[in-house]
């Protein structure tokens, strides 16, 4: 018993039956010429009305040897071959190929049955059906051919049809249509149709644009459009549909070359709306960005830098058309001598240009080279240093000889770029230090001619010199010498007329990187060492102190540089800022931002020597005598910590409560039992370190006692005798009394401080100077029984190593003071502390008498 036929097998071959029949009576060489001409008529009305798969399927099978005769054949071929010319002949013949091709994995019931979306194409299956629509038969005009599939074919590109169709049409237009020299060279007709309408809405042709002679009356409210904003939309989304889904490089180039420009305009519109961004700037952006990896060099660079404020057209000058936004957020192309009432202008604006420039350079950073961003920099420099200085005949190297713009806009524009480049691309720049330099050195060349209008100019040469001398690997052995001269001497003649203004900009201005700070630093400090009266002292003080709290320790070090100049020329304005930020009364400044300024203080008086005494150097020793000693209270703080404590307190009671109880203790079981020990020690002591109570920091307070050590040890004699014995009194003090383990660096430099006074005491007896006191019997005792006992018992190995250090230089100086000195070198003797007078000597001023010691 046969099997019954599928309904669409059924209808397949009853499809074939009626076209078989048809054709017999249109094409049959045996029927009259009048019935043949009733039957085509009836043959192709027929075909018309039938859906364009099912013909194909049909006429795909009858085509087969022996199926009909030799002459239906040959027509029902033909009539196969124009099917991709009917309406939705190309998406019939796409999905036919997918569906029966052997690649496929369409199953044999599926055959019929149209594929939605695209479903099934195999990379085989879209070759085959390339090959099929690229060319066209031999007996259709190329002409025919390609304006009859066009349309279909970028109407795919528009992805409505599905994602995968879209790619399809991709393929076979760039590879299989436009990939090919006989159509898809300027001027065959498959660029015609299917290249030129996607440029034209992009880039109008110059007979695209209306001539304005034809006396036409023209609406001014309206204005003269050339491109709808739909128009130019699908164009940008069916070019990016091409370039991206199956790019052809070569391909891509050749479309997107003429482009480079308005893909720029597009890209970086400024302002622009959320929905002008999504359908416009950003498919330009993803083109742009395209051509530009596939053709990174300064020929595609230096047009978009030339034509940054581009805005349409063909003339920059006079263009002729020009993109304009609508009120809702659409581009659209105007003929430009007949712009609509209402719509933007015709030229960028300051701020558009503003707001371009950060694009571009994003762009240039993603797509070029170094070599070629360093070289378009200094073609940028050349051209725009010619027009500034074109008037003093200032010679500058450039590789092209046009005239700069002087357009403002296009000057405005130049600064901005420079600027901006210097910025973004230090590094970059660096990569060609000679042509940065010659171009330097031939700006500050002129310098003598460089008025206060021309400070840009000055501004962009020291700014190309830091980039370059910063950089590393950077050699001044293998500059030019006739460079490096002209560069050196022109700085020195700049240093007092410009300097001031450029470096404190360099400092303050919030952007600055670094590198460029410390620049500004060091343009400080030549005129701190050549006592520039541009100087304001007091703004350079406040400066200083804002840096010193909150730069990296490479510009502090330059920073603590600077104080030290400065209190050569002001020492009590110099000692006086540093000692407030260094006692800090107001609680304001960390304990690292106290340390840094007793950094400088210590350098500033070591940088004084004997100039060091009087006023300011009995503030320093009164100053860093509260500051060590025990009895310093800090309300702030002490309010501080109340507050910390009070929060621990509460998030450790919320810890006890989710554990309900005492929390578990989490820490890693693996450490040996010393090691962890080791730390637990090591934690109490950094936790020691803080002040409590409201107490002075231990960090802080050792760093005073070193800073008075340095300064004893400086210059003793300028501090004074009571403030000395104050010193060491406090020093044996603390070894006496605070001997917890947090406090081992504070007793460290208070063996240290002691150190130093006895140093202090035998240079000066070497150099053979008065000191108005001296270091008396008791005293000694005092101080040598204090150390010989902390260096038996003190639980630091440092602070004993220094007791024993100071005992044996103290014994030494003993020693040496047995040798008799020349009359009238006797001096005053520290012979008591902890509370007990100064004397012998001039004393009266303490109460005291003198007392005669007699040495054996």
């Amino acid at each position: 018993m046969e099997q019954p036929q599928e309904p669409a097998k059924i209808a397949r071959q009853k499809l074939m039956q009626t076209i078989m029949d048809l054709g017999a009576k249109a094409y049959s060489p045996e029927v009259s010429e009048n019935t043949r001409a009733q039957g085509l008529r009836e043959f192709n009305d027929f075909l018309q009305r039938t859906r364009t798969f099912n013909i194909i399927a049909a006429l795909n099978i009858l085509i087969r040897p022996s199926y009909v005769e030799p002459w239906l054949r040959t027509k029902l071929k033909e009539n196969l071959l124009v099917a991709p010319l009917r309406p939705d002949g190309i998406r019939a013949t796409l999905e036919f190929v997918f569906s029966v091709h052997p690649s496929s994995t369409t199953k044999t019931s599926e055959a019929s049955t149209p594929q939605k979306k695209g479903a099934n194409i195999t990379h085989e299956g879209l070759e085959m059906a390339a090959r099929l629509l690229s060319v066209p038969p031999a007996f259709v005009p190329a002409e025919t051919w390609y304006s009859g599939i066009s349309p279909q074919l970028l109407k795919l590109l528009d992805g409505a049809e599905g994602q995968e169709l879209m790619k399809a049409a991709s393929y076979i237009i760039g590879f299989g249509i436009l990939g090919r020299k006989s159509s898809g060279a300027p001027g065959t007709p498959g660029w015609k149709h299917l290249a030129e309408p996607l440029l034209q809405c992009i880039k109008p042709s110059r007979d695209a644009i209306p001539s304005t002679e034809t006396g036409d009356i023209v609406d001014l409210s309206k204005g003269r459009r050339i491109v709808a904003p739909t128009e130019l939309e699908t164009a940008l989304r069916r070019l990016h549909s091409l370039a991206a889904l199956h790019p052809n490089p070569g391909l891509c180039k050749r479309l997107l070359a003429p482009l480079l420009l308005p893909l720029w305009a597009l890209s970086s519109w400024p302002r622009a709306q959320e929905s002008l961004t999504e359908n416009i700037c950003t498919p330009a952006l993803q083109l742009l960005q395209i051509f530009l990896k596939l053709a990174p060099s300064p020929d595609t660079m230096m047009p978009l830098i030339n034509n940054i404020g581009y805005m349409g057209g063909y003339d920059r000058q006079s263009p002729e058309w020009v993109y304009t936004e609508t009120n809702k957020g659409e581009m659209e192309i105007f003929q430009a001598q007949s712009l609509p009432r209402g719509s933007n202008k015709r030229q960028p604006s300051l701020e558009d240009i503003g707001q371009k420039i950060p694009k571009l350079l994003d762009i240039v950073a993603s797509s070029f080279s170094d070599a070629d961003i360093a070289a378009a920099f200094v073609d940028l420099l050349g051209r725009w240093l010619k027009s500034v200085k074109s008037a003093k005949q200032v010679d500058i190297i450039f590789k092209q000889d046009a005239e700069a713009e002087e357009d403002p806009l296009v000057k405005f524009a130049e600064i901005k770029l420079l600027q901006a480049m210097m910025e973004k691309f230090p590094d970059t720049l660096a990569t060609q230090p000679k042509h940065i330099l010659e171009l330097a050195s031939q700006i500050l060349g002129n310098s003598a001619d460089i008025t206060e209008d021309d400070d840009g100019v000055i501004g962009v040469a020291l700014s190309l010199l830091n980039i370059i001398v910063t950089a590393p690997g950077f050699q001044k052995s293998r500059v030019d010498t006739n460079v490096l001269e002209t560069i050196e001497s022109s700085l020195t003649q700049l240093s007092q007329s410009e300097t001031y203004r450029l470096a404190i900009s360099y400092i303050t201005q919030p952007d600055s990187p670094p590198p460029v700070k410390f620049e500004g630093l060091n343009l400080l400090s030549t005129l701190i060492a050549s006592d520039s009266p541009a100087l304001d002292i007091p703004g350079v003080l406040v400066l200083l102190s804002s840096l010193i709290a909150d730069a990296e320790d490479y510009i502090n070090l330059q920073v603590i540089k600077l104080y030290t100049l400065l209190a050569a020329k002001h020492p009590k304005s110099v000692t006086a800022d540093l000692l407030d930020h260094y006692v800090d009364p107001k609680e304001l400044a960390s304990t690292d931002t106290r340390l840094r300024f007793g950094e400088a203080l210590l350098q500033v008086f070591e940088r004084l020597g004997e100039t060091f005494t009087g006023e300011v150097a009995h503030q320093v020793a009164d100053a860093l005598l509260a500051v060590a000693g025990r009895r310093g209270h800090r309300p702030k703080t002490e309010a501080k910590q109340a507050r910390e404590a009070r929060l621990r307190e509460k998030r450790n009671k919320e810890a006890e409560d989710a554990w309900e109880g005492e929390v578990p203790d989490l820490s890693d079981d693996t450490v040996p039992a010393e090691e962890q020990a080791r730390n637990e020690v090591l934690a109490a002591i950094v936790e020691g370190w803080e002040s409590k109570r409201g107490t002075e920091d231990v960090r802080v307070r050792a760093s005073a006692l070193s800073i008075l050590g340095t300064a004893v040890e400086t210059n003793v004699a300028g501090i004074g005798a009571g403030r000395v014995a104050a010193a060491v009194d406090l020093a044996v003090s603390v070894l006496q009394v605070e001997t917890e383990a947090e406090k081992g660096i504070l007793r460290r430099a208070a063996v240290v401080l002691v150190m130093s006074f006895v140093k202090a005491l035998d240079r000066a007896r070497e150099e053979g100077r008065r000191l108005g006191f001296g270091f008396g019997v008791a005293a000694q005792e005092d101080v040598v029984r204090t150390l010989g006992y902390v260096a038996q018992t003190d639980g630091d190995g440092l602070v004993r190593q220094h007791a024993v250090d100071v005992i044996e230089s103290l014994e030494g100086w003993r020693m040496r003071e047995l040798v008799p000195r020349e009359r009238g070198m006797e001096e005053e003797g520290l012979t008591r502390l902890a509370g007990l007078e100064i004397d012998p000597g001039r004393t009266e001023m303490l109460g005291g008498r003198p007392r005669i010691e007699e040495i054996e």
